[in-house]
């Protein structure tokens, strides 16, 4: 039976289009509902120009009130019966109680090779720390940031020239790998390790 995918994005949603683009042919899943915080995303806008439905849920009017913010989450994704979601930079952090309704069902990439450098700023804080590799890792999300049963890793050398800013974009890269090989063998009920190795 094929999976329905809720994808989270806050910005342009370059994970999320990998995702959407690999969604295809024998792929496990579809794309249900693109949904952002952020009714200017670039993502939101992408997905209405492929078709795919979208929801948006701007976080400011709830002020800081969690639970109501997510229960309007919730609601607007309610018509869209997602069986799972990914996040694909979506910056808003989650409780616990929205979590937990998704135990097993939700997953997220994050730009370093976890456990290491859990948070932001991860490329920058892998260089001072003078690390040999970096790269980036898909999980299940539990309430605990960026923690939960990791389900890949793509991982490359760091050079002598990265700075920050050129680390990320060698990430990136790997991140639009890596994310759609993880979700094709999550989507189909298989959570053994993917590995992909960059250059």
């Amino acid at each position: 039976m094929t999976k329905r995918v809720a994808i989270f994005v806050s910005g342009g949603g370059s994970n999320m289009r990998a995702l959407v683009e690999d969604m295809t042919g024998d792929h496990p899943a579809r794309p249900a509902v693109v949904f952002s915080n952020n009714a200017d995303a670039g993502g939101i806008a992408w997905a209405k120009a492929q078709g795919i439905a979208t929801a948006v849920v701007d976080h400011r009017p709830f002020k800081g009130d969690r639970p109501a913010f997510e229960a309007a989450i919730s609601t607007a994704l309610a018509p869209h019966a997602p069986d799972m979601i990914c996040l694909a930079g979506f910056m808003r952090v989650l409780t616990g109680a929205f979590i937990d309704q998704w135990t097993g069902r939700m997953i997220n990439i994050h730009p370093s090779l976890l456990p290491k450098y859990k948070g932001l700023h991860t490329h920058a804080r892998a260089l001072e720390a003078g690390e040999a590799e970096h790269g980036c890792t898909v999980h299940e999300v539990t309430a605990a940031l960026d923690d939960g049963p990791i389900l890949g890793q793509a991982r490359l050398a760091i050079n002598a020239e990265d700075t920050a800013e050129t680390l990320a974009a060698r990430v990136l890269t790997l991140e639009h790998r890596l994310y759609p090989a993880v979700l094709r063998r999550f989507a189909a009920g298989d959570k053994r390790m993917v590995d992909v190795q960059g250059a």
